[in-house]
Parts: C-alpha cells; structure tokens; sequence
C-alpha cells in the first residue's frame, strides 16, 4: 500500500529540485535530487506508488518542468494537495503524474500514513476514512492515462482533444 510524504504549505519548485539539476533531463537524476534540500531522506525512502500530501500552494515558483519531472522520477503515484499553483498543476498533467485538490484531506494525516488514490474519481481512502477530492478534468484525465501530453496527440491526434474540450 502507498504511504503518505506530508508536506507543508508554500512548498516551491526550489524546494522540490533546486535550480542547479535543471541542467539536466535524466529522469534518475532528478529523482535523486527531488527535495535534496527540503527533505533530504525523500528520494531514498519513497517507494513507487507513494503518494504526496501537502498544503496549500503548492509548486508555487518558476514555471520549470523539472518539479513535477523530479516527483515522478522519484517514484511518487500522485500529489494531493489543498491547493496548486497553477503552472505546476499544468506541468504536472501535461507529465502524467496525477494531481488531485483536496482541501479536508490535510489536516486527517500524519507523515508515513496508508492511502489509496483513484485519481479518476477523486476518492481517497485513508486512516478508515473516504476523502473527495476535485478530479482533473476530462481532457487532464486522458493526458495521464496517455502518459503525456506529447504521447496523447502521439496515439490521439489533437482532434480527441478538441472533441473532449467541445463536449464539456
């Protein structure tokens, strides 16, 4: 079962890989470095599938890829989160790592807690409990399914795109 990575609020793409590895695209890399600083026993102790837990604002920052890069790189299945800054939440679908809004969440879980995420339908089970978090959107929702943005209009085209956008 995943475990919870808890973080606090205001947590910036500094903070998640700071400015020196973004030199570099090498996924391992990146994953190595993620939150080096903030948090230096992350990259050792998270476990494919893990899942982040943090407060509000989070990704806040410059606008660089390599943040939602370095949390995928380092094994974590999704980030939940009171709330994102919006460019990180946009480089996180266009990746592929699931990102779900979930305000009640917070303030339920400590560090190293169990959960499950469907990040299709936004439900969060953990500590007994069921949490309903915002899901990403139609259009969202296929990107990480495809894995990427790219590897979507790869297998799609950019017409499934518009038809999805269209429909909503």
């Amino acid at each position: 079962m995943a475990r919870i990575f808890k973080f606090a609020d205001g947590i910036s793409t500094d903070a998640i890989i700071p400015g020196r590895y973004n030199v570099t695209t090498d996924r391992a890399a990146l994953g190595k470095a993620c939150f080096v600083e903030a948090r230096p026993d992350f990259s050792g102790a998270a476990k494919p599938g893990d899942v982040i837990v943090a407060g509000r604002n989070f990704g806040c920052g410059s606008s660089r890829e390599h943040a939602p890069l370095a949390i995928q790189a380092a094994g974590i299945g999704a980030v939940i989160a009171r709330s994102f800054a919006r460019i990180f939440y946009r480089n996180a679908i266009n990746i592929g790592l699931p990102v779900i809004q979930c305000d009640q969440i917070y303030d339920s879980v400590s560090d190293g807690d169990p959960i499950e995420v469907d990040v299709r339908s936004g439900r969060i089970l953990t500590g007994g409990r069921s949490f309903g978090g915002a899901t990403p959107g139609q259009v969202a929702l296929a990107i990480m399914e495809a894995g990427t943005l790219i590897e979507l209009i790869k297998t799609r085209g950019w017409a499934a795109i518009e038809d999805m956008s269209a429909a909503r």
